[in-house]
């Protein structure tokens, strides 16, 4: 994926977008890229839409068919949707029509509610789960239902994404190779590749092998040249002068032109098909947003998850009643379209556009294109999906977070692609359940010469501790699930230990539970009988007040309640210079932080 660099008018989108979503989701976010157009970003904008409609296009015809509708309904699906998204959509390259697993969706429930129907009747059908989706997805817009994607966490996108280019190659090498066979899993059709090598149609591969080599070159060497259009191109006028599908290389074939038009839904459809489109629409909105977030430039604005519910549920509305299957945000088209240079949503307009040529004009140039030449295009802008480096990048960071990216690639390869993501954020999620029950607690000592406390390690022998002096923080949010196992390792530290003095470092606790709090009431009782003291410092305002409306705070007293640990160890220094072990937790006469740090946190 290729780099972008920040500018000043991309400085301007960012903000204007930002501005825009500070108080909830703009109507139409296109206003704020339109208003900072470039003029040199027009080129490219058009050549990655011409480039990925080269792509979508027979996709979605393809996919129309797998949905038993006719391959004029693909192109509807490429066109309405795209406009809409163009307008209200949050993500400039984000390209979307109908997806693989859609398509699959949505024609298990066609057989389902319709199985022996005429063209016209799945049409109707398929248009009244399209609507059914939208309707469900704005639903979701209103109910601020976007969150849903914050629990797909970075690592689980580059898992996602890595996944979707294995599955991409693997279902487009057929193609490459001139071979055909019954798809299944990624394994299965690994396994059917191998054992259709031998059918392999020379011509096919020759021609994949130079389409491939001519992108490749292209990149390499004229970058500025649009290679996928050259290769188009070439593929076009080769099929053309030699006659390439009598050499079994075959081609798109016969596109109708058609344009869409009013289709009123089945209502009594209704009933019967609302739960398979809320799995279509849940299924549209993560791939959506996934790949809107994978292939997001480093200075672009992040897609607004509210507002991307919005847009695909207007999208499916708006395509349903044109006569448009269900459709998605693309993860393959979106690769071509970023890598093809695209900037805005201008390039998604020229793909549309470009629909609209095909039912009108373009359609017999289309039918000659080679499904080889489109498959090496595939492969060349899918390859790149795959990130080793940044697997490795990961686990040198935090190896559970490569567990997480590990699963989703995993899943998608082998489970499919909503299933994959799913397994993915369950796992993450189990992972920091388990964070979030069984949290740290550290003893700490202090750097010496500073007032910075840390977690004793062999990294650091030399920091401070004081004798009878047991200094413990945890971290994160103390509640009823985690407050027993947080107990058990304090009591073992302080067995451990045998401290007169227990200070407890709250100030990495945003809030304490009524559960949790009790517990801590009946082990400072049960510490206070064998002689130990219990000091807390460094309380927040939220821990604070709830520690003095269960009158713990009457318990301790304002010389048990400091303001952070400097002044603990202080106090602690003091304390043991004035007065014997009795007298331990007695305000010293003489003690400068009584009307100062104490009263503070007090």
């Amino acid at each position: 994926m290729r780099s972008y660099q920040r500018d000043k008018s991309e400085d301007q989108v960012t903000a204007k977008v930002d501005s825009d979503h500070r108080d909830g989701p703009a109507l139409a976010p296109s206003v704020a890229w339109m208003r900072a157009y470039e003029k040199q970003w027009l080129r490219p904008d058009l050549i990655a839409g011409v480039t990925a409609a080269a792509v979508v296009i027979p996709k979605a015809m393809a996919y129309a068919t797998i949905a038993g509708l006719p391959v004029q309904v693909g192109l509807y699906t490429v066109f309405v949707p795209m406009v809409v998204y163009a307008l209200l959509g949050t993500s400039r390259p984000l390209s979307v029509s109908t997806t693989t697993t859609i398509a699959i969706l949505t024609a298990a429930e066609l057989g389902r509610v319709a199985p022996s129907a005429g063209a016209a009747e799945l049409i109707a059908a398929s248009a009244t789960l399209a609507i059914l989706v939208g309707v469900m997805l704005v639903a979701g817009f209103a109910l601020r239902l976007g969150f849903i994607a914050n629990f797909i966490s970075e690592p689980v996108l580059v898992g996602f994404k890595s996944g979707i280019g294995l599955v991409i190659v693997v279902d487009q090498i057929p193609k490459l190779l001139g071979i055909h066979f019954e798809k299944g899993g990624f394994i299965r059709n690994i396994l059917a590749i191998g054992q259709h090598l031998p059918q392999t149609n020379v011509v096919a591969l020759v021609l994949a092998i130079v389409m491939l080599g001519m992108i490749y070159g292209l990149k390499r060497f004229a970058p500025r040249v649009p290679a996928p259009l050259v290769a188009i191109a070439v593929g076009i006028g080769a099929s053309a002068l030699l006659g390439l599908q009598h050499a079994g290389v075959e081609t798109v074939g016969t596109v109708p032109r058609d344009l869409p038009g009013l289709v009123w839904p089945q209502v009594d459809l209704f009933a019967q098909m609302w739960p398979a489109a809320a799995g279509i629409a849940l299924m549209s909105f993560t791939e959506t947003i996934a790949a809107a977030r994978v292939f997001r430039g480093p200075d672009e604005p992040r897609p607004v998850p509210n507002q991307e519910l919005l847009a695909i549920g207007v999208a499916n509305v708006a395509g349903g009643l044109l006569g448009a299957m269900p459709a998605g945000g693309g993860t393959t088209q979106t690769a071509v379209n970023r890598t093809a240079g695209a900037h805005t949503q201008v390039a998604e307009l020229a793909t549309a556009a470009v629909a609209l040529a095909t039912l009108l004009v373009l359609a017999p140039l289309i039918a000659l294109m080679p499904q080889t030449v489109l498959a090496a295009i595939v492969v060349a802008y899918s390859v790149g999906l795959v990130s080793p480096s940044q697997f490795l990048d990961i686990r040198r960071v935090h190896r559970v977070e490569f567990y997480w990216a590990v699963i989703a690639l995993v899943g998608v390869v082998l489970i499919g692609t909503l299933e994959g993501i799913l397994v993915a954020v369950i796992a993450s999620l189990v992972s920091l359940a388990y964070q979030a029950y069984n949290p740290p607690v550290y003893v700490l000592g202090r750097k010496r010469g500073t007032d910075v406390f840390r977690p004793l390690s062999r990294d650091h022998p030399d920091d401070e501790t004081w004798p009878g002096l047991l200094l413990l923080r945890s971290e994160g949010r103390v509640f009823f699930a985690n407050a027993p196992g947080i107990g058990e390792k304090l009591v073992t530290l302080v067995e451990e230990a045998k401290p007169s003095v227990v200070v407890l470092d709250f100030s990495r606790i945003p809030d304490i539970e009524y559960t949790a709090l009790k517990m801590l009431i009946e082990g400072e009782e049960k510490l206070r009988e064998r002689g130990v003291a219990l000091w807390l410092a460094a309380l927040n305002p939220n821990v604070m007040t709830v520690v003095r409306q269960a009158r713990f705070a009457a318990t301790l007293g304002h010389e048990r309640m400091l303001f952070n640990l400097q002044v603990a160890v202080y106090k602690y220094a003091q304390v043991q210079v004035a007065s014997s072990a009795e007298s331990i937790g007695d305000p010293h006469e003489h003690d400068p932080t009584e009307n100062g740090h104490e009263n503070r946190s007090a």
